[in-house]
């Protein structure tokens, strides 16, 4: 089984345990995210620093997979977004909540 095989498969696996597009996240529960034709899931786990958040996006079945991390502390976000997509998906930390949702760009 190639690698990129290997981590579509464990990110289908996540994202079967998680939620819709938007919404609250618990820890290791995935969640399947769209970015136009840039599709993936997130999830992550809580760290003694943070909440160490882990998102792998791919484009279409042929793009190579891209993990992101990062590690929010409360009041913290990041925005994932593609150049040739309107909008962004802001997964944000607010106390012990963890959201995913779309969000809109500002120049």
């Amino acid at each position: 089984m190639s690698i990129r095989s290997t981590v579509l498969a464990a990110a289908f696996t996540l994202a079967s345990l998680g939620a819709a597009q938007a919404g609250g996240l618990r820890p290791t529960a995935g969640q399947s995210i769209h970015l136009g034709d840039v599709t993936g899931v997130a999830y992550y786990t809580v760290e003694p620093d943070g909440y160490r958040v882990v998102t792998t996006l791919a484009q279409g079945e042929a793009g190579t997979p891209v993990r992101f991390v990062s590690v929010l502390a409360p009041g913290q976000r990041v925005l994932l977004s593609t150049p040739n997509q309107p909008g962004a998906l802001e997964i944000s930390r607010n106390g012990d909540d963890l959201t995913v949702r779309e969000a809109a760009l500002s120049n």
